[in-house]
């Protein structure tokens, strides 16, 4: 009777939830959630000011959503699929990361060449950190001690220690950095560099660039799956793939128009790509390098960041 119960229990629990992508609609001005085993839209919720950078929480309650026109950050509750609030930091909000513990989020202004550091649950930013020339990425380290940001018209990336908010360093790129990604382990950092089309890998302690690999034309994303890096090259409306230990060119995936936020599934077995002029998102398999399908987003997707809500 007890293993009926059991069973009977599991088949009212359902299987469980897939991942969602909230991805930031530039064009028409607002965010798409998806639902990555179905392709279906769940919901298409209002932003305006043009939006551009997504960061979705560690724990997968909430998303922030940069609008560069509009000045400002949008706080969305990602279970009700609504904006609960909104926080205004002047300049042109672009790339953003939250920290591992939820707080605080960290925004970089590409106009005002400094990354905010904001308490959500009072919406008001709490510092700013003077940076290299026109921020775009960020990324935090997973256990929350390091912040970097890409300056791109610097041609380096900033090191924040994120319990003082101070730039402790930088370091020389490649030309005009854009997305930055780091490990897992938190021992890497991977720049996407548009303008000489190559990735720096950077040994984070040591703080040095151990390789950079060449991709194809225009690379703004990285994404990190099954032993490979997955780059976005907008030009070339592809994504290049590396192996992480040797540096060495694994293939080139043909993907929609102007490819640019690139992210993994929970699983590590699908990588998704936003691309801006298609429309749409595409699903790639990681062993095969292959598209699996084009998902329907809103006009102009970007979903520069974390833009994956792991639901498992």
């Amino acid at each position: 009777m007890r293993i009926l119960l059991a069973a009977l229990c599991l088949v009212v629990a359902g299987p469980s939830r897939a991942d969602e992508a909230f991805v930031t609609n530039q064009s028409s001005d607002d965010l798409s959630v998806v639902d990555l085993a179905s392709g279906d839209t769940l919901a298409r919720i209002p932003i305006g000011g043009k939006p551009a950078g997504v960061a979705v929480t560690a724990d997968g309650t909430r998303a922030y959503v940069t609008s560069p026109d509009g000045k400002s950050v949008s706080i969305v509750d990602a279970a009700k699929r609504e904006v609960v609030g909104k926080i205004e930091t002047g300049g042109g909000p672009l790339g953003v990361a939250a920290h591992p513990s939820g707080k605080p989020v960290y925004v970089a202004d590409w106009y005002q060449h400094v990354v905010y550091a904001i308490d959500p649950d009072a919406k008001t930013v709490v510092h700013k950190i003077q940076v290299g020339l026109s921020p775009s990425g960020l990324a935090v380290t997973p256990d929350g001690s390091l912040l970097i940001s890409a300056d791109r018209d610097s041609n380096e990336i900033s090191f924040i220690d994120t319990a003082t908010n101070t730039r402790t360093g930088g370091l020389k790129v490649g030309e005009r950095p854009f997305g930055v990604t780091i490990d897992k382990d938190g021992k890497r950092a991977y720049v996407a560099n548009v303008a000489s089309n190559d990735v720096s890998v950077v040994d984070i302690a040591e703080r040095k660039v151990i390789a950079q690999p060449k991709v194809g034309d225009r690379p703004y994303a990285v994404a990190l799956a099954a032993g490979k890096a997955f780059v976005t090259d907008q030009y070339d409306a592809q994504v290049s793939v590396f192996d992480l230990t040797t540096f060495k060119h694994a293939g080139e995936i043909s993907v929609g128009d102007y490819p640019e936020g690139i992210e993994a599934s929970s699983d590590g077995k699908r990588v998704y790509v936003s691309n801006w002029f298609s429309n749409t998102v595409s699903e790639i398999d990681v062993e095969t390098l292959k598209v699996l399908r084009d998902l329907d987003t809103g006009d102009g997707p970007r979903a520069f960041g974390n833009f994956i809500r792991r639901t498992k």
